[in-house]
């Protein structure tokens, strides 16, 4: 058993030589799958469509003896394969650093203490404290087992949990497999028990190692977003080789010239294809990952960045989520009395309590990591240090686990007189009542005494001991003559930030169902407390048992407390809530709320306290236990999704005048506008804009005062598609306006073409500084901070005035010298042409506030 092995001598090994061994040794990892090079990056662009268009239109170059532009254009195809790998490469170290998070957690012992620490960090000869619901982090021995069960199917595939033991002096691992031997192996589950193990291997020495099989780690995956998106990129592809031939063959013929409308076609598809769409998304959900990490949530599954916005319940458990997990014993009752316990007064504590609070210490461990019973050793060492109440020379010889058949648990003891056995249980005070034998008129009097302090706020717990003098201990812990001693009542304060955590999730319109194993006096405390309406409302784990789906269905409408649930119950509740039709994040952190977590639209699991078995079964972890962040999860999910069709919004504005621009005059025999370089520069703006400087995007300030999104609402609903595909036409009109005036007062086809090309690169630009918001203006846009937008509109503004008068520049671009008058038409032009929609801001806020004063 794991108190017959002193932790107080276990102290493991130091952190020098856990230092030593990692510089040596290196970390707990297996090799992952080598980064995508250059070469691998340069092939994949390669194979895009924008690459094949500009090689294609350099071919044509060539072939008509224009050397110069031949090499402008394969010179841009550097330039795209230099910012996809920033992309890429900036998308890498996100998901690095996520993966670096994801990692199984391990609770190991070094200098003494138990401390928690990311599984690569364990070490050659740590010893890890395991128990019920953890994964295994390396190849280890068992010091001491209690009833450990391990399922091993990951090595040997027998799905059917073998025993492990403990044994002296074994040196060396042996194989998976094989009933009552002391080896665990790194990425198997412990299902039961608990034990202290040393480690024999770590990373690639360990069995999982040596067969080749990698962890569960974090991968970008295809989301629903992306699949959509996808297909309409393809369908956009398809109707760009359309135009091209189209393009193509009407040049060809009435023109005469079938390679200027290969170049004109060429041109087309290049504006047509929004390649930018699927950067977009996987740049967004890399780098929203990786922003919500830095709010102590893990993303497990990336498609619950997408689902977040449109979370509608959150179901979260009381302890430790929504208070501090950090309990203190506030109320003692036994021999029909009550002692308020105050830790600041010098009072002793009263003797008739001496004996409850010494079998509370022996029903717990002596090294405690749970909270619960790190208060009841804090009780003890400060009441009783100088009685015969502490035994700290007695031996512990069998431990009677919780169950969940009965909710209490048992340790056994003997002295060092070897006299009878004594056994010390505590628990949920039925079950203390159940072994107790307590008839009808008992438990109504223990049931007043559980409100009393339930209603207090404090979760309560029953004691009783027992003596046995037979050799051989029995199966159960109801064979035992259990005497009553009492209840100890425990507070758990409130995390100071939920309720206004809680006020912010109820003004974004995400109702918040507390779920508690506790009394619903102490859950309509805390209920109270935190602000979470209404509080006399309860359902308990007993009604839900009796009643129907229907029944269940109907009353979760109007309550948000439930108490004294089991974790199985949460399944019922949360199939329950998505029957109602809501989008539900739920949390959970044993092995039996994964069936629940993974039910959930969004499962989000402890990640302090939680299993290895309920992180693996959700979408989020959340890595500090605290409502708040969930809270704040939900705000970045909103703010990313916003980003993300601000970002789609702009790039479908940009590419009207784009393909209008180059279709137009095709048609109506003027001057071609754009050229495939004109093309790659608005590119050259396009992409860093709709991937970096919208992700930059801080969130809008009504983003938690709006109701949930609808998950079945595209990111491009008709009114955004509509919004978008006007300010195209606006950007469209105004520069073929400008093209059409050149060309009609007698200016060149080089003259009009700058003075076009020059409006279309400021609107472009207007166009990215309006759509930053579609509800504040740019002046006020302009205080929140962007540093990637000044970069992109500086960046455009240089490489524009180089193109315009440097002549070598200026020639491959086929410009004449503009003069200050066309710079500043051109700049009227841009800022005209974005004006109405700044307009439609001012009125549609005028309307919102006028109807909020109606509501008031």
């Amino acid at each position: 058993m794991i108190d017959d092995l002193d932790l107080r001598l276990a102290t493991g090994l130091s952190e020098k030589e856990v230092a030593e061994r990692l510089e040596n040794e290196g970390y707990n990892e297996l090799p992952t799958a080598k980064r995508r090079g250059m070469f691998t990056i340069a092939f994949e662009v390669i194979r895009e469509p924008m690459f094949l268009l500009l090689i294609a239109g350099g071919a044509v170059y060539l072939t008509l003896g224009d050397v110069q532009e031949a090499l402008l254009l394969c010179s841009f195809v550097f330039v795209i394969m230099g910012i996809t790998f920033y992309q890429e490469r900036r998308t890498e170290h996100a998901l690095e650093a996520l993966r670096d998070l994801s990692s199984p957690r391990a609770l190991v012992i070094r200098d003494g203490e138990q401390k928690r620490i990311a599984g690569r960090d364990v070490v050659r000869g740590d010893m890890i404290v395991l128990a019920e619901g953890d994964r295994v982090p390396a190849d280890a021995v068992l010091l001491s087992a209690t009833n450990i069960m391990v399922d091993e199917s990951l090595l040997t595939g027998e799905s059917v949990p073998v025993r492990k033991t403990s044994q002296a002096g074994v040196v060396g691992m042996g194989r998976p497999g094989g009933e009552d031997l002391p080896f665990v192996f790194s990425g198997t589950l412990i299902v039961a028990g608990k034990g202290i193990a040393r480690v024999q291997a770590i990373g690639a020495d360990t069995e999982i190692g040596k067969i080749g099989k990698a962890l569960r780690v974090l991968e970008p995956e295809r989301t629903p977003l992306q699949k959509k998106t996808g297909v309409l990129v393809r369908n956009l592809a398809i109707i760009a080789l359309a135009l091209f031939v189209v393009v193509v063959v009407v040049y060809g013929l009435t023109r005469g010239s079938w390679l200027d409308g290969l170049l004109a076609g060429i041109t087309l598809a290049m504006a047509t294809i929004p390649e930018e769409i699927p950067v977009v998304l996987v740049v967004f959900l890399a780098l929203g990952a990786w922003r919500i990490s830095k709010k102590d949530v893990l993303t497990r599954r990336v498609p619950a960045i997408e689902t977040l916005g449109s979370a509608t319940v959150l179901c979260v458990d009381k302890t430790g989520t929504l208070t501090l997990n950090k309990m203190s014993v506030s109320r003692i009752y036994a021999a029909d009395e009550y002692y308020d316990v105050g830790y600041s007064s010098p009072e002793k504590l009263p003797e008739r309590f001496h004996r409850i609070v010494e079998y509370t210490i022996l029903a717990s461990q002596r090294d405690p990591f749970d909270p619960m019973e790190k208060a009841f050793k804090e009780l003890g060492d400060h009441y009783l240090a100088q009685t015969e109440h502490l035994h700290s020379d007695w031996t512990l010889v069998r431990e009677y686990p919780l169950s969940q058949e009965l909710l209490a648990l048992s340790h056994v003891w003997r002295s060092p007189d070897k006299k009878d056995y004594i056994i010390a249980a505590k628990g949920a005070p039925e079950a203390m009542a159940d072994l107790c034998h307590f008839d009808d008129a008992r438990m109504r009097g223990l049931s007043e005494h559980i409100s009393d302090m339930a209603d207090d706020g404090l979760r309560v717990i029953g004691v009783a001991w027992a003596s046995f003098t037979e050799a051989t201990l029995p199966d159960g812990q109801h064979d035992f003559d259990f005497e009553f001693l009492g209840l100890i009542g425990l507070a758990d304060p409130v995390r100071p930030d939920v309720p206004q955590a809680i006020k912010e999730s109820l003004d974004a319109g995400v109702r918040v169902v507390m779920i508690t194993g506790d009394y619903p006096g102490t859950a309509q405390s805390i209920a109270r407390q935190i602000g979470l309406a209404p509080a006399d409302k309860v359902i308990t784990g007993s009604e839900l048992a009796r009643m129907s789906d229907q029944q269940l269905q109907e009353r979760i409408k109007t309550v948000n407390i439930f108490a004294r649930f089991v974790p199985e119950q949460k399944l019922r509740l949360v199939n329950a809530l998505k029957a109602n039709g809501e989008i539900v994040a739920m949390t959970g952190d044993g092995v039996n709320d994964a069936p629940a977590l993974k039910a959930a639209n969004i499962g989000i699991a402890m990640g302090g306290r939680g299993t290895d078995v309920a992180r693996e079964s959700s979408s989020l972890v959340l890595l500090n236990d605290d409502f708040a962040s969930i809270v704040e999860a939900i705000r970045l999910g909103r703010r990313i999704f916003d980003n993300l069709r601000k970002a789609i919004a702009y790039i479908f504005a940009i590419h009207v005048p784009i393909i209008g621009m180059s279709l137009i005059p095709v048609v109506f025999k003027l001057p071609l506008v754009l050229l495939p370089a004109h093309i790659v520069f608005l590119e050259f703006i396009i992409d860093p804009a709709s991937s970096i400087v919208f992700e930059a995007e801080p969130a809008e300030a009504d983003v938690m005062r709006r109701p949930p999104r609808d998950p079945n609402e595209p990111v491009f609903s008709r009114r955004t598609m509509s919004i978008s595909i006007l300010q195209g036409l606006s950007v469209l009109l105004i520069v073929l306006a400008i093209f059409a005036i050149a060309l009609y007062r007698g200016q060149g086809a080089e003259d009009a073409r700058a003075l076009t090309f020059t409006a279309l690169i400021v609107a472009n630009l207007a166009l990215i500084f309006t759509n930053r918001s579609w509800s504040r203006s740019i002046v006020t846009t302009l205080r929140s901070p962007n540093t990637a937008l000044w970069w992109v509109a500086g960046g455009a503004f240089v490489v524009l005035g180089l193109v315009l008068y440097v002549p070598f520049l200026r020639d491959l671009f086929g410009f004449t010298r503009l003069h200050l008058i066309d710079l500043a038409i051109a700049l009227a032009a841009g800022i005209a042409s974005v004006l109405w929609f700044e307009i439609l801001k001012v009125i549609s806020r005028r309307s919102n506030r006028r109807l909020d004063q109606e509501t008031r």
